[in-house]
């Protein structure tokens, strides 16, 4: 089944995947297994679940996540258009279901129940949104005169509006970054560059006239004498008592008290008991995740290629970031899950859609097939 002279879809599979890449990403998913087992019992506890509740069904969400990862690391360039056109779609008519008849949690309505999972959409339509954007800016550079970068401002827009009726700025600002990222890559002008900055600090600033959420937040951060900072000054003690080498497997204190401990501060948890030496090798790992994707992409010719696997490398790496720098109180604190290592279904199974496309993406492709597939798009106007 690996002989290379043997031509069948697993064979060529292994030959063309970057192995490195998959490694690192099986490693972050086992390594979400073992802080969520030290990270989840305690909360799980607390409201009144079985202990190992929490990491029972982190277990099991991860099945499923590896089989769409791999299922989708099969795909051809096409295919991830296809299937990512159709998950936008999905996604977005799941988040208006959700504002309509979602129940109201903590003051926003993210969550819709669907054969009795919980489902938030918004983690599907992130990537799905990167592949499509990708696929227009693209189209762009091929053809000019197509509308593509203003039908990607248009999705933008609307995605962004949905998001924010929620409300979700994390996630607001996380697509907006992206876009922004894979609009500079596809060769904007430097007035875009000044203009999307504004139109970003207005909106940031207009959600703090606005929005008391955001506005507490943020105070909380510029002084944090003005509110309750009780998780971010915990997570922050966390780090300190672990100091390099942690205090233990199951040792912790601040798990016993944080109410997101399996979450939004895993990555506190994990500093506190295995080291600040683990959280090195954890940014390692989401670092060379990054930087191996833009490396590949950047060593294909196909546009899209390029394009799209560069925005999910961003998409992830700023994700990751984010939830690290809110641990260490270097961001306003925002509910961002660390990629593989937090709990939650519908972002296991949204991030192993995402890196199942990256790793398509970043296939080694023979030259011919790449000119037969962008000899093929240019014969049609839509894949």
């Amino acid at each position: 089944m690996l002989a290379r002279d043997q031509r069948t879809p697993f064979s060529d599979w292994w030959w063309t995947v970057d192995k490195l890449l998959l490694a690192a990403i099986i490693a972050l998913m086992l390594a979400g297994v073992i802080l969520s087992l030290a990270a989840s019992p305690p909360v799980a506890t607390r409201i009144g679940l079985d202990p190992f509740h929490f990491f029972n069904r982190h277990v099991m969400f991860l099945a499923p996540s590896l089989i769409v990862l791999l299922a989708v690391s099969f795909m051809t360039p096409r295919q991830i258009r296809r299937t990512a056109l159709v998950v936008f779609a999905l996604s977005i008519f799941l988040i208006v279901v959700t504002l309509l008849v979602g129940p109201e949690v903590k003051g926003s309505r993210r969550w819709i129940t669907l054969l009795g999972v919980n489902i938030q959409a918004s983690e599907c339509a992130k990537p799905a949104f990167v592949i499509v954007a990708a696929w227009l800016f693209a189209e762009s550079t091929k053809r000019p005169e197509m509308p593509a970068t203003s039908m990607a401002l248009v999705l933008l827009m609307m995605l962004v509006t949905l998001l924010v009726m929620e409300p979700d700025f994390g996630q607001t600002m996380l697509i907006l970054t992206v876009w922004g990222a894979l609009f500079f890559i596809a060769g904007m002008r430097m007035i875009w560059v000044f203009g999307l900055a504004g139109a970003a600090g207005a909106g940031l600033f207009g959600a703090y006239l606005l929005v008391p959420h955001v506005a507490g937040r943020i105070k909380r951060f510029m002084n944090p004498a003005s509110g309750d900072t009780f998780q971010v000054d915990t997570a922050m003690e966390a780090f300190w008592n672990g100091g390099w080498f942690g205090l233990g497997p199951g040792e912790g204190i601040a798990k016993r008290s944080l109410p997101d401990s399996h979450t939004d501060f895993v990555f506190a948890v994990a500093a506190e008991e295995f080291g600040i030496i683990l959280c090195l090798m954890l940014v390692a790992l989401f670092a060379f995740v990054v930087i191996r994707t833009l490396t590949r992409a950047y060593s294909t010719d196909d546009t899209f290629a390029r394009f799209a696997a560069s925005g999910l490398a961003i998409l992830f790496g700023v994700q990751a970031a984010i939830n690290m720098a809110v641990n260490l109180q270097l961001i306003p604190a925002k509910g961002m899950t660390l990629p593989f290592i937090s709990y939650g279904g519908s972002s296991f199974v949204s991030l192993a859609y995402g890196v199942g496309m990256m790793l398509a993406l970043t296939r080694q492709r023979p030259r011919t097939e790449i000119e037969s597939m962008e000899g093929a798009s240019n014969q049609r106007a839509y894949a």
